[in-house]
């Protein structure tokens, strides 16, 4: 369950997320964050990509640039489901390359851009409901 903190309900701040099994030769990470239970399709919480491989990315914090949401912003935007329990992929690319996109970029150009330069990905599901 994801703490109410990173939540629309709370803070909305990002959490801190630890990354593990960065290959050596990446030379940026690309972090996706989305909810597929969003009533009208998948809904784009964050969009982060030129991301330092480094293994931590710190609550509050933005390492790399940020495209647009769903939200119309570019910056973090926490689980706020409508209703029953959500769930919300963090999902992080290492990239033999950076990404040359305009900021205004969204999930589908970023996911375009990477194509071919991907060199290993993870994930984690949290789950939320508001109360």
């Amino acid at each position: 369950m994801i703490p109410r903190k990173y939540t629309c309900d709370g803070a909305d701040v990002n959490p801190t997320l630890n990354i593990r099994g960065i290959p050596r030769k990446a030379e940026s990470l690309v972090l996706i964050v989305d909810d597929p239970d969003a009533p009208m399709g998948t809904w784009d919480h964050w969009i982060v990509w030129n991301i330092p491989p480094e293994e931590r990315i710190e609550e509050k914090s933005v390492l790399g640039i940020e495209g647009l949401n769903d939200f119309r912003k570019h910056s973090y935007g926490g689980p706020c489901p409508p209703s029953g329990t959500h769930r919300y992929f963090f999902r992080v690319y290492a990239l033999d390359a950076m990404l040359d996109l305009k900021p205004n970029s969204r999930k589908r150009d970023v996911e375009r851009a990477m194509r071919g330069h991907i060199l290993a990905q993870g994930e984690i599901i949290g789950l939320y409901r508001r109360r």
